[in-house]
């Protein structure tokens, strides 16, 4: 059921209410925005609120705009955000069939910058043929490879099933990094293709039991781990250091 913006304002003047008692209404304005991913926002100006919500929701159930409603008012007035709405909103985005709606949409809509497979230091191409061959038997249909545009510390690979493609950070293209620790990273990302995230008990899971029991099975995974944990913060302070260049 395609709800009115008309009729979803009513959601967001009852969730102001629920907050706040007494509040003087402002004026709502709720559009429908094609974002590509499912994005929401809300803001405020001269007594007058915008909410602008993504389109991929125009179909949602009544209940999911409500509890999308006191989310959005919750976060904009400083309140703290009901544990039912977060609940309801959240096993909507995790369903199956609104997970394949969602990245439909993104891959129609969506683009991926890719830079080059090979590195100064590593050719990501090699290291995924040899991972495959050693690993998998040569079953992982190959993606994208990418090393990404910039430096990065919080995320060092990602696996991006919308555009089919291994995104490595930069910051492991360095001859400080040992081998071992760029092909654990492809390694797990390749791992994020053989096991697909799943829902589970209304939860999306995305590192299963049986993938952490596959990912220890990479020759150097102690190794590498550790090695990781012990330079993250010498990967966090070179990537600030390029930054102020």
């Amino acid at each position: 059921m395609h709800l009115t913006p008309q009729k979803i304002k009513n959601y967001y003047e009852k969730a102001f209410l629920h907050f706040e008692k007494n509040i003087k209404m402002p004026e709502i304005e709720i559009i429908f925005y094609p974002y590509v991913n499912v994005n929401n926002r809300i803001k405020s100006r001269n007594n007058k609120v915008s909410v602008r919500i993504s389109e991929l929701l125009a179909d949602a159930p009544i209940a999911v705009h409500k509890a999308l409603a006191q989310i959005l008012v919750a976060k904009l007035i400083g309140k703290k955000v009901p544990v039912k709405s977060k609940k309801i909103y959240k096993e909507y985005l995790d369903d199956e069939n609104f997970q394949d709606i969602a990245i439909a949409h993104k891959r129609k809509n969506g683009r991926k910058i890719l830079t080059s497979p090979k590195g100064e230091f590593f050719d990501l191409e090699k290291i995924f043929g040899k991972l495959n061959l050693v690993y998998f038997q040569n079953k992982i249909a190959k993606p994208s490879l990418s090393w990404s545009q910039r430096k990065t510390y919080r995320r060092l690979g990602h696996h991006d099933p919308v555009h089919d493609a291994i995104i490595i950070s930069r910051s492991l293209d360095d001859k400080s990094v040992p081998k071992y620790v760029v092909e654990y990273v492809v390694y797990h990302e390749m791992l994020h293709i053989k096991h697909p995230a799943k829902n589970q008990n209304g939860r999306r899971c995305v590192h299963t039991s049986i993938f952490k029991r596959d990912e220890e099975k990479f020759a150097y995974y102690e190794e590498a781990d550790r090695w990781i944990e012990e330079n993250a913060l010498k990967i966090k302070r070179k990537v600030k250091r390029a930054k102020r260049k």
